[in-house]
């Protein structure tokens, strides 16, 4: 049986910002139940996955049109002109949200069930919502989730909020950004070296999955048919310490997006607009297009901006708004 209660809502607070998360509908049969340790393991983890990101000024967008790179992006302007920003310092996550994790989160909060086939989820006919231990599945545990929408992404990490008392939350575009340029440096990809050496995994015409294939290069991007990716962590880390940040899935940020949003923004801890731009039809930043397989318009560089409806499917990592490390 189906519930529908409009005025559950949780409210956490977070450096100042409130996330309201509408419970809305919610079945009474909760499926799979979860033990108090996993949600400990999940939320400890996230804790020690923490990079702290000390806060600076940087230009965020587009710089390549300042200082004349030559693989920036193109047929866009929305990441032109760049901006100069400030941010307070914050933490994040060194690893996209998994699979395993996100679904002791999904089953905590009793909506496990409601992302299925037989509730009507058609997405889960492309990709079920799930977790396994099988290394050849798109939904292996280590592997990186594709949240069926923005809410529950915006929810694991109110979740986290609210299991740790740390102030956890989705990152806002120029954090995600800063970050993967490792505060704010003229780089094209957040990889080790700044350069792109695309995993040769997955390449077209063999797609087939095949985990005893040793990664290579230190990213993966292509545009698959097949809705799979490598374990997070399988490349090397950017200087900063962080994973993923270009290649294996888009990432949801905060903001609403806004094709001209640079030309208005904040220059102290920008946040987006308030509202959505276009109201009948809400988009959120999306970053990491290398993620999608999509190169629009600059080979998936860590300057690429999207916007993507609300129930769609990206990856995601959390941020804490708070100016000292995470103990």
């Amino acid at each position: 049986m189906k519930i529908c209660n409009p005025l559950q809502q949780l409210q956490l607070t977070t450096s100042g910002a409130t996330l309201l998360l509408i419970a809305g509908c919610f079945n009474s049969n909760t499926g799979p139940q979860i033990t108090a340790s996993e949600v400990d393991a999940v939320t400890q983890r996230a804790k020690h996955d923490l990079v702290f990101v000390e806060g600076g000024t940087f230009m965020l967008g587009d710089v390549g049109v300042l200082n004349g790179m030559a693989h920036t992006t193109y047929h866009s302007d929305n990441n032109k002109p760049p901006v100069e920003v400030s941010l307070d310092s914050y933490s994040i996550s060194k690893y996209e949200t998994t699979w395993g994790d996100f679904m002791v989160y999904l089953k905590d909060v009793g909506r496990a069930q409601d992302y299925t086939v037989e509730a009507g989820f058609d997405w889960a006919m492309i990709i079920p919502t799930t977790a396994n231990d099988d290394p050849l599945s798109p939904n292996y545990y280590k592997k990186p989730v594709r949240s069926p929408n923005y809410q529950e992404a915006e929810g694991y990490c109110a979740w986290l909020a609210n299991k740790t008392g740390v102030p956890f939350a989705l990152p806002t575009e120029a954090q995600w950004e800063f970050a993967a340029r490792n505060r704010g440096q003229d780089v094209l990809y957040a990889t080790n070296d700044g350069t792109k050496r695309n995993d040769t995994y997955l390449q077209r015409p063999k797609e087939y999955i095949d985990p005893s294939i040793p990664s290579s290069g230190n990213m993966l991007s292509h545009s698959s048919l097949i809705k799979e990716r490598r374990p997070v962590g399988s490349y090397p880390p950017s200087p900063l310490g962080l994973y993923d940040m270009s290649g294996n899935v888009a990432e949801w940020t905060r903001d609403w997006y806004d094709e001209n949003a640079y030309r208005h923004i904040d220059p102290h801890n920008p946040q987006g607009p308030d509202a959505p731009v276009h109201s009948d039809e809400p988009e959120k930043v999306v970053r990491d297009w290398a993620g999608r397989g999509d190169h629009i318009g600059g080979s998936g560089t860590v300057f690429v901006r999207g916007g993507s409806p609300l129930d769609s499917s990206n990856g995601f990592r959390c941020a804490v708004n708070q100016s000292s490390p995470v103990n």
